[in-house]
Formats: structure tokens, C-alpha cells, sequence
């Protein structure tokens, strides 16, 4: 059971093979300024996960956040097109850490796993034409740092140092692992 509105997680777990189903988390997305980027991913994903597994306790639930810092500071999900554009040229020329935190839980064994992914992302240099050229071509406002590694990620991306599936939303190489635990496998790949 996915417990995530994410498309991207959905078509990460199902290009791996996996049959699930979707569940909305009913949980809003916490952000504190006094928690590292680690941590409030960490606290979302789990807020996410137990919200899912209350209603289903027999299903294995897998859940995760991601968000990104620049210099330490912790970047969210923009809340309009204007703060996208801000926090795209922010971002150019520089390099930011990408951290997506993993729940996955069984509520009626009452077993759990947690853990993390960071990886680092360097930007190409944006101008005000790159920056309007890319905002017309996805939807930043569900993506916490106003972007996307997949689809037209490589217009604005220069590089990726780590896991690229973790930058999309979901590291899949540490997922696959602690999902065999829960003797999740892929049906087919």
C-alpha cells in the first residue's frame, strides 16, 4: 500500500514491478524550522505512514518525503508561481541536497522500518528565460524545490551526486532492500 499522492513514487514503484494500491495520506505535511532536513522528512514520512496503516493495519504501507536544503536551509513545496521562479533562481548555478525519508510498517506486527537518502544536486546556470521556459513546462508547485528531476530535469540539472530516484522521490536501491524484508518482491520487471 503506497501512502502518498505522488505520481512519481507510483510510477517508480510500478516500473520496478510492483503491484500496490494508493492511499491518500489524511495528514498535512509538517515543516519546523528547528528540524534538519533528515528529520522532517523523516517525521513526515512516518505521519504519513501511521495515518495509512491505522486504517489498513494488515497491509504492508510504504510512505516518503522528500525536500531539499540549500546552505543548511530546509525548502519546501512553493505555494505559488512567483516563489517557484524565486526559489528556481536561488538554485541556479549552485549545488543543493535532495533528502527523501522512507516509512514502511506492518501495524498488526507491529514491525517498521525507517531510513534516508540524500543526495546532491548541482544546477546549470538559470537566466529569467530558462527559469519561464521551465515553469511552463511542469507543475512546480507540488514538487518541493519547484522541480523535477525526470521529464525536462535536465534543462535545469547539471548534475546529480548520489540516487536519482531519490531526487525523483523514492530511492529506489534502498526501497527495493527494506521491501524484501516486509517479503515484498516485484511481480514482474
Amino acid at each position: 500500500m503506497l501512502a502518498s499522492d505522488s505520481p512519481r513514487r507510483a510510477a517508480l514503484l510500478a516500473e520496478a514491478g510492483f503491484e500496490f494500491e494508493t492511499v491518500s495520506p489524511l495528514v498535512a505535511e509538517k515543516f519546523d524550522v528547528h528540524l534538519t532536513l533528515r528529520e522532517l522528512t523523516m517525521w513526515n514520512a512516518t505521519r504519513k505512514g501511521i495515518s495509512v496503516a491505522r486504517e489498513y493495519p494488515d497491509k504492508v504501507v510504504l510512505a516518503a518525503d522528500t525536500l531539499i536544503a540549500l546552505d543548511g536551509k530546509v525548502i519546501g513545496k512553493p505555494v505559488d508561481f512567483n516563489e517557484a521562479a524565486q526559489t528556481l533562481r536561488r538554485l541556479s548555478s549552485r549545488t543543493h541536497e535532495v533528502c527523501s525519508a522512507v516509512f514502511i510498517c506492518l501495524l498488526m506486527t507491529r514491525r517498521s522500518a525507517t531510513f534516508h537518502e540524500i543526495s546532491r544536486v548541482r544546477f546549470r546556470r538559470l537566466t529569467e528565460a530558462k527559469i519561464d521556459k521551465y515553469l511552463a513546462k511542469v507543475k512546480p508547485l507540488d514538487k518541493a524545490g519547484a522541480y523535477a528531476a525526470q521529464g525536462c530535469g535536465a534543462e535545469i540539472i547539471a548534475k546529480i551526486d548520489g540516487s536519482y530516484t531519490n531526487v525523483v522521490g523514492l530511492p529506489m536501491e534502498k526501497t527495493l532492500a527494506a521491501l524484501a524484508q516486509f517479503d515484498i518482491q516485484p511481480k514482474s520487471i
